[in-house]
């Protein structure tokens, strides 16, 4: 299994290991990660994953909205040149670790350690499979496509550039423990966590590398939040490296009593915990992260991330307001104004009857078997490999 990057990666990676595991304990599963990656001990240290590598790779930098002024930014040609030359080592470490390992099969989820991986394995004759959460496939397994077994797509397939006959829509692996919530098992998570006295919970979460902008606006409006609710506790994911600044900011901004009512984390491993517990959540519109919350019918005001390649956030975000299943805040309009986020989620808060009735739209969108369906797959291509074809890729 490889990809990596972000959590919208390892996540879905290890929903489906765990799916993997449950369906064949016996089976050896082994994650394949960028040296040098942020969260890459997460899926190393993951119960499911049986051993873990790290290789080198590169990623092209683009930036939607920039135009061709990005391909001329010194810094960014500089880092684009550099990562080529990973891409060339990445490749040779793969070829050189596949033949070691002779997986099976490969599970390529998408971000740039997926290349040399990729065409490694196209090298050495081991079957893959993609699978691309957005709507517009990522680069990387755009790249890799030519080769791949099946390509496995969140939406339907005839969106997809791929071939229709290799193409199967299956959905967001997501993990498990996101599944519909009884309003028992919502208190019971607010206990969990410590948070049963509160009367109202706010979750932010930017994604596993978090969203600075959108750390700065919500560290403006919470005073006024926390004011107008005094029963309101706020549960803020800020990414592990912008942790640090964002309590200082809080600690600058907030009185000692309005501290204790705001819990900030820079990365976790439970978000369901958090999430179940929360009424209204603020978020990126990364895929993974709004099929994590549609599982569990949440309320959510979403502020996609304009700079990613191709706008793809701008576009999950755009399918899902039109449908009416979330709060669509511009991150332009929030530069200029951070209580822009104020409006939806008073409102939200406010009126539980409407937030139920969001969470509701977003959840009949939900696919929840998306990592019991790619575990199938991949099981299905796994058992056409025959010990004449293992030997082969040797």
């Amino acid at each position: 299994m490889t990809g990596g990057g972000s959590g919208g990666h390892i996540t879905p990676i290890l929903a489906v290991a765990h799916e993997l595991k449950r369906l064949r304990p016996e089976i050896d599963i082994i994650y394949i990660g960028q040296r040098g990656d942020a969260l890459g001990d997460v899926p190393a240290d993951d119960p499911n994953i049986d051993r873990s590598f790290t290789i080198r790779a590169g990623k092209f930098r683009r930036y939607h909205g920039e135009g061709i002024k990005q391909l001329l930014d010194v810094q960014t040609l500089y880092k684009n040149l550099r990562d080529a030359v990973w891409v060339v080592v990445g490749l040779w470490q793969s070829f050189w670790l596949l033949g070691k390992l002779r997986p099976h099969v490969i599970f390529v989820k998408g971000g740039f350690v997926g290349v040399p991986i990729g065409l490694a394995a196209a090298l050495r004759g081991i079957p893959y499979i993609t699978h691309d959460s957005d709507a517009l496939p990522g680069l990387a397994n755009r790249i890799i496509a030519r080769w791949a077994r099946l390509h496995a797509v969140a939406l339907p397939k005839e969106i997809y550039v791929y071939p229709p006959s290799k193409t199967v829509t299956v959905g967001v692996p997501i993990a498990h423990s996101f599944h519909t919530l009884t309003p028992a098992q919502a208190q019971d998570s607010k206990r969990q966590i410590g948070l049963e006295s509160a009367t109202h919970v706010l979750l932010i979460t930017g994604g596993g590398n978090g969203a600075q902008n959108l750390n700065e606006a919500v560290a403006d409006c919470l005073p006024d939040l926390l004011e107008r609710y005094s029963g309101l506790w706020v549960i803020h994911i800020a990414g592990r490296a912008l942790e640090a600044p964002l309590r200082q900011q809080y600690k600058q901004h907030l009185s000692p009593k309005e501290l204790q009512r705001v819990v900030v984390k820079g990365h976790v491993t439970n978000l369901y915990q958090y999430s179940a517990a929360a009424d209204v959540v603020v978020t990126r519109a990364g895929a993974t992260s709004i099929a994590e919350f549609a599982a569990q019918s949440k309320a959510c005001v979403v502020v996609p991330n304009p700079l990613l390649a191709g706008g793809h956030q701008l576009r999950n975000a755009q399918v899902l307001a039109d449908r009416k299943a979330v709060r669509l805040v511009n991150e332009q309009t929030l530069k200029e104004d951070h209580y822009a986020l104020m409006a939806p989620i008073t409102d939200l808060l406010d009126n539980p009857k409407k937030a139920v009735a969001l969470g509701a739209k977003l959840a009949a969108l939900a696919r929840p078997n998306a990592a019991h369906l790619l575990a199938m797959l991949l099981l299905e291509v796994a058992d056409t490999v025959t010990p004449a074809v293992q030997d082969k890729q040797t």
